[in-house]
């Protein structure tokens, strides 16, 4: 097995490959980034679309289903009004010199 000392040469070298590959890295990253970026965010609305339209094709079958008399509320989903609890009564204290 071959042991190699660490030297002032190979440090330089080392130093130099990382600061290249950073300064690469970051050229790369700018050119890159905002495509991959773009593709994302168009991706994302094409499935809010989707869902979208997804939910009104529903929403829209089940009115048609229904009979053109007749209205159904679906009173499940609602929001309850919130019960607020009296715990107990207010006291304002005074400081007393």
């Amino acid at each position: 097995m071959i042991m190699q000392e660490a030297s002032f040469t190979n440090l330089f070298k080392t130093i130099m490959w990382i600061i290249a590959f950073y300064y690469i890295f970051k050229f790369l990253a700018r050119i890159f980034l905002p495509v991959l970026v773009k593709k994302a965010v168009e991706k994302a609305g094409e499935n809010f679309q989707r869902q979208q339209q997804y939910s009104q094709d529903n929403s829209w079958q089940q009115t048609r289903n229904n009979n053109n008399d007749e209205i159904i509320i679906n009173t499940a989903n609602a929001k309850k009004p919130r019960e607020t609890k009296k715990v107990g009564d207010y006291v304002d204290y005074e400081e007393i010199d």
